[in-house]
């Protein structure tokens, strides 16, 4: 069910993303009176769930339907050699008959059957479909390259931008819903820090306090870690038993980070306050209370729950005395541990312990905010991707596909982190999209940008060339992306 449940996340929100993308193209492409041949969500290779047109002035639907044959007809003929060869010339489309699917010029609507994409065909366009017989005919007015390159321009762009702005829109409503909450790194100060052995390895020590990042105090303590990495930081002061430490990071802390699959590289620490009892809890049989303060198991001391879950790890199926804190007295509790090391209590909620700072807005202040947050996460992301091309931090190891995104989603459906990956999301396939790779927007813009600088168009082979490249490269990134998930599943 967990599974189900972040699959169907996924997809939608996936279905969305490429939905506003390719809306982003349509509607612009539409503004300029540039036909658009197919407008589809999800890949229709070979057959499509669903496909809908205007026929002769009707609607008409079709359901898990083979895609309809292309407008030419193919020719065969033999060259001065011997050899065949083959042209193609477009159908008459008037001799076809009314109700043929091929005869209307409206827009094709459908629903593919491969859902990781969706697309446009646009006409008079090299695209990845790869239609170069229909660049071989005369250009018509309604097509892509019969348009300025100001207009091609702002055709290729909007996809883009429309990313940019569902995920503007989605902060501004997240911000004036449920505000902005975030733990500051001053309350986890309160108990000091966890460290793994990462990070004790770079010389934290659990207890220590954070107080900055290459010299800079910040204030959301989750975001510590992450400033680490794009600031490139050299140094952490904490500190540590009342003294002020500078811990010197090394050379490879950065592709240490990236590389570790260990979310709690540093975390906070706190007491371990008894909230709740499971159903056949040895503790609760034992005596034990809520509110109770676990402080020690036999003679070792767990002064925070972080060590009472490190120690207790070692007295499976074993008898134990746990020492525990209530109305200011020390009391024991001996029980049997089970075997599977659990003593059946749940831990008091992470507000009981820290006050988390929240920031209310109205709709008006949101905006703002909104605008502010999806540039701040754009620039994050961009210095992430910078990381990946750096072969020197082997970010790149740390590069996942369709499995590693699926994972960020939460067990259960929560509609607010739901839409907060969604903004994420749309601002990763933004920045992934305005790369200037051919087959990308980002390649279509930078041959539009050469155009118009220079009053020169490329030819339609270089375009050609340059698209087969650029789906090759894109494929062997979706092919080593999702290969380094299939590889971390067997690590």
């Amino acid at each position: 069910m967990v599974i189900l449940t972040k699959v169907l996340q996924f997809i939608l929100a996936l279905s969305i993303l490429i939905f506003i993308h390719e809306l982003g193209h349509f509607a612009a492409a539409k503004m300029f009176r540039v036909r658009v041949e197919k407008f589809y969500l999800f890949f229709d290779w070979g057959f499509s769930l669903l496909r809908v047109k205007r026929v002769n002035g009707k609607l008409r639907w079709r359901f898990f339907s083979k895609n309809v044959p292309e407008k030419y007809n193919k020719i065969e003929k033999t060259n001065e050699k011997g050899k065949k060869e083959y042209e193609f010339e477009p159908i008459d489309l008037s001799t076809l008959p009314e109700d043929d699917w091929r005869r209307s010029d409206s827009t094709e609507y459908g629903i593919g059957w491969f859902p990781l994409g969706g697309y446009n065909k646009i006409a008079g366009m090299i695209d990845e479909s790869m239609d170069k017989e229909q660049m071989k005919q005369p250009a018509k007015d309604w097509e892509f390259r019969s348009k300025p390159a100001w207009q091609r321009f702002i055709i290729m762009v909007a996809g883009v931008f429309m990313n940019v702005v569902l995920a503007i829109a989605i902060y501004i409503g997240l911000l004036a819903h449920n505000g902005e909450q975030y733990l500051p790194t001053r309350e986890v100060n309160k108990y000091g820090i966890v460290a793994d052995s990462l990070a004790q390895e770079f010389g934290f020590r659990d207890g220590d306090k954070i107080l900055s990042v290459n010299g800079k105090e910040i204030a959301d303590f989750n975001r510590i870690q992450m400033e680490m990495i794009l600031a490139k930081a050299k140094t952490v002061e904490v500190e540590r038993n009342g003294q002020r430490v500078v811990i010197e990071l090394p050379d490879d802390a950065i592709t240490k980070l990236l590389s570790t699959q260990d979310a709690n590289f540093i975390s906070y620490r706190m007491p371990f306050v008894i909230a709740d009892f499971s159903a056949g809890s040895v503790a609760q049989a034992a005596g034990m209370e809520v509110g109770d303060v676990i402080v020690g198991v036999n003679d070792l001391a767990t002064p925070y729950y972080q060590d009472f879950t490190r120690v207790i790890k070692q007295y499976k199926d074993q008898d134990i005395t746990l020492c525990a804190i209530r109305d200011f007295d020390t009391v024991r509790f001996a029980m049997h541990l089970p075997e599977t090391g659990v003593i059946g209590v749940y831990l008091a909620p992470l507000s009981d312990y820290f006050t988390l700072d929240t920031k209310e807005y109205t709709f008006w202040q949101a905006i703002p905010a909104g605008f502010s947050k999806t540039f701040t996460e754009i620039s994050d992301y961009w210095k992430q991707l910078k990381l990946i091309f750096n072969p020197s931090t082997k970010a790149y190891e740390s590069v996942g596909g369709f499995i590693s995104i699926g994972k960020i989603f939460p067990d259960t459906w929560i509609w607010s982190m739901f839409w907060r990956l969604t903004a994420f999301l749309s601002i990763a396939l933004a920045v992934m999209n305005i790369l200037p790779i051919p087959a990308l927007d980002g390649g279509h813009i930078l041959f539009l940008l050469y155009e118009i600088i220079f009053r020169r168009k490329p030819s339609d082979k270089f375009m050609e060339i340059a698209e087969y490249i650029g789906l090759f490269l894109v494929l062997a990134l979706v092919i080593f992306a999702n290969g380094n998930d299939i590889v971390k599943l067997f690590r």
